[in-house]
């Protein structure tokens, strides 16, 4: 089993067993040297003789004979070395063993070789791994960085057309503004022109009035005055005047139209039209402000009067004439609309 180190990483890594195959080695030496030694000991020890006693018969005999002169000995010849059985076998005991220890101190330095290869193996392994590593790390920072390139790129030309699209707005903006500012200057050049048009029209006509004015008040001035109903129309509404005893000024020809157009509106008759007329007697503040409103003469019908009164009232306030105030009295006649 390999353990990564991450303090060291170029350790090699430890493998498990080591202790137990190095003791075994020095075991195996250990015994190796002792069956050395003893077999040399035993080869130099020197075999010992072996010793012979001869005995002879005596006769029981009670005549003493001459014993004869004992034979020479005869040269003992030295004994042949005896080869001991026990030390045959203690001997291929002894080379067994040596075998043994040699194939066992074989098979360690086999076992070490395997194991030193098997380091070299995953010492390479790891090398290798370590290379995968570090160059996918070098190609995820390429990659990561041609990334960010790329996104630099990227956000460097959204601000380009960002930019471009502001000053594309920016110009159309300017050139909006161009069109508003020639159009604002058309219509106010065509504003004036009109406005110029309307107040020579208007002062034409105001020429025009003021001479129909002067032919009117002309006419007038021959006539006895304007106060009472006697000069109503037949459209009706009644000729303006000052009212009798008033001490008012003259309405102008045309503020009788002006009365009409304002009272007219708010008639709400749904009756009888045929023969009723109803006279009206108005005072007003100069500002136009209606001060009383009273039937000064009745139709005969208190339901066309009444209708009459109402309208005048509504018609809070009254128009101002040519000279910017409203007569202080005046009278209207009124018909129901046939």
């Amino acid at each position: 089993m390999i353990r990564k180190n991450s303090e060291y990483p170029l350790q090699p890594p430890r493998e498990r067993g080591t202790g137990r195959a190095f003791l075994f080695a020095l075991v195996m030496h250990a015994l190796l040297g002792f069956f050395l030694y003893h077999g040399i000991q035993w080869q130099n020890s020197t075999p010992e003789g072996e010793q012979a006693e001869l005995w002879t018969e005596v006769p029981d005999s009670a005549i003493p004979h001459p014993v004869p002169p004992p034979p020479a000995p005869a040269p003992v010849a030295p004994a042949p070395p005896v080869r001991d059985e026990q030390a045959d076998i203690a001997l291929q005991e002894k080379k067994r063993q040596q075998q043994e220890a040699a194939r066992a101190a074989q098979l360690a330095e086999q076992q070490r070789q395997q194991k030193l290869k098997e380091q070299q193996e995953a010492e390479a392994k790891r090398q290798q791994q370590l290379a995968q590593q570090q160059a996918a790390q070098l190609a995820a920072q390429k990659a990561a960085k041609l990334k960010q390139q790329q996104e630099q790129q990227a956000e460097k030309l959204k601000q380009q057309q960002l930019a471009e699209q502001q000053k594309q707005q920016q110009l159309k903006e300017q050139q909006e503004q161009q069109q508003k500012q020639a159009q604002a200057e058309a219509q106010k050049k065509a504003d004036a022109e009109k406005a110029a048009k309307a107040k020579a029209q208007a002062d034409a006509a105001a020429q025009a009035k003021k001479q129909l004015d002067a032919e009117r008040r002309a006419r007038l001035a021959q006539m006895q005055g304007m106060a009472g109903p006697a000069g109503s129309s037949g459209n009706g509404l009644g000729k303006t005047g000052t009212g009798s005893g008033s001490g008012g000024t003259a309405a102008s020809p045309g503020y009788a139209d002006k009365v009409r157009r304002v009272v007219r509106p708010n008639i709400s008759w749904g009756g009888e039209t045929e023969g009723l007329e109803t006279v009206i007697a108005v005072r007003c503040a100069p500002s136009g402000t209606l001060l009383s409103a009273s039937v000064s003469r009745s139709s005969g019908n208190d339901a066309w009067d009444a209708a009459a009164l109402r309208a005048v009232q509504r018609s809070n306030p009254m128009p101002q004439d040519v000279n910017g105030k409203t007569p202080e009295s005046f009278y209207i006649t009124l018909r129901p609309a046939g």
